[in-house]
């Protein structure tokens, strides 16, 4: 080959090796994550040493399935298999307690070394807080306690400062102590918006952002037939709100009077009924009600409110004998029992004395035997 061929040839290669070292540029561009939101630090493993950070992302988007974009620590957002655990237990020490601070012992879980006493960390601390990263492993180099005569840190031992409105919000299970967690939980029983766990760091600042508590709140209840719910109408009622039942005229109410809506965001009990009276299905033999005798058209309407027992009178089928039957009212619907015949018009007019509810009743013993 000639040497202005030589040339022309490197040349081509030179421009297609630029070309595709500018597409790879580019499509590097293109994937660049964003600037990080202030809830997560910029990526940086400075302090962590063997660190493996998970791939950075910006969104689950960016992600492989099963992983999500979450907080790492210090290796900021990345994509993390969140249902991946950290080793535990761990082995039993001489020189200090290991104990799980979360309920798992999977990613963002914490847990605690405390120093045994004579014993504490270089850093002067009798304890430290460890966190499960993504890579799986607990984070920091393995806590190291050693023998020491000097006595255990104070209350005067450095602490992360808690705002006014989340002392009165939250109650908060442990210490503010630098290189201590805590965990929150909403006085009001609402859910958690935000890290239910903090972590106080040597700067005297807390780790994450302080959570809020979920504002709760009651949909309005359902509407109750033949009834009124007693309240100001609302979309949604808050916590601690009371409503009211009433039914209209010759309704009972069956269930509660007043629900409260509660922290849980339901009521405290289902929505009442409102039910309607009994006719007496009896015109010519009287009944039992609370233990009296009545003719039913000595009562108002002939009839009985919902959950009332009605007591029938019944003839025995072979003695010139009486007993009783008892059915209750429930929601307008009252039948006699199956042993109960009305007695005839001519036998009502003529012979009111041999009626079912006026003869002699009958003995125990012949009501078994039939």
């Amino acid at each position: 080959m000639s040497h202005p061929q030589m040339v022309a040839g490197l040349a081509s290669r030179m421009d297609c090796a630029l070309l595709l070292l500018s597409l790879m540029c580019a499509l590097t561009a293109s994937v660049t994550p964003q600037p990080t939101t202030d809830s997560c630090p910029k990526r940086f493993v400075g302090d962590e040493r063997k660190r493996t950070c998970p791939r950075p992302c910006k969104s689950d988007q960016d992600c492989a399935s099963k992983r999500q974009c979450l907080c790492d620590g210090q290796c900021g957002l990345s994509c993390v298999a969140p249902g991946r655990t950290c080793p535990w237990p761990l082995p039993p020490r001489e020189d200090a307690v290991v104990s799980l601070l979360s309920p798992t012992h999977s990613f963002s879980a914490f847990l605690e070394v405390r120093c045994k006493p004579g014993f504490v960390l270089p850093s002067g601390l009798n304890a430290t807080i460890r966190r499960c990263q993504g890579d799986r492993q607990w984070s920091g180099d393995e806590p190291v306690c050693a023998e020491s005569a000097h006595p255990q840190p104070t209350a005067s031992s450095p602490t992360c400062h808690f705002p006014q409105e989340v002392t009165s919000t939250f109650a908060i299970e442990g210490g503010a102590t630098v290189g201590t967690a805590i965990r929150y939980s909403c006085l009001s029983g609402a859910d958690i918006v935000g890290s239910s766990e903090n972590f106080c760091q040597e700067n005297q600042t807390w780790q994450y952002p302080h959570p809020i508590c979920k504002k709760v709140y009651c949909e309005p209840p359902d509407e109750v037939a033949q009834g009124y719910v007693v309240a100001v109408q609302k979309t949604e009622y808050e916590v601690g709100f009371d409503i009211h039942y009433l039914c209209k005229k010759n309704f009972r109410l069956d269930g509660p009077q007043t629900v409260t809506c509660l922290s849980n965001g339901s009521w405290s009990a289902a929505s009442p009924f409102c039910r309607a009276r009994c006719l007496i299905p009896a015109e010519r033999s009287r009944v039992m009600i609370d233990g009296v005798k009545r003719w039913p058209f000595d009562i108002t309407d002939a009839m009985v409110p919902h959950g009332q027992n009605v007591t029938f009178f019944c003839k025995h089928p072979h003695l010139l004998c009486g007993f009783t039957a008892a059915q209750t009212c429930f929601d307008g619907k009252l039948q006699p029992p199956a042993c109960y015949l009305e007695p005839t018009w001519l036998q009502y007019q003529l012979f009111p004395h041999r009626l079912v509810s006026e003869i002699e009743a009958c003995a125990d013993a012949d009501v078994e035997t039939f």
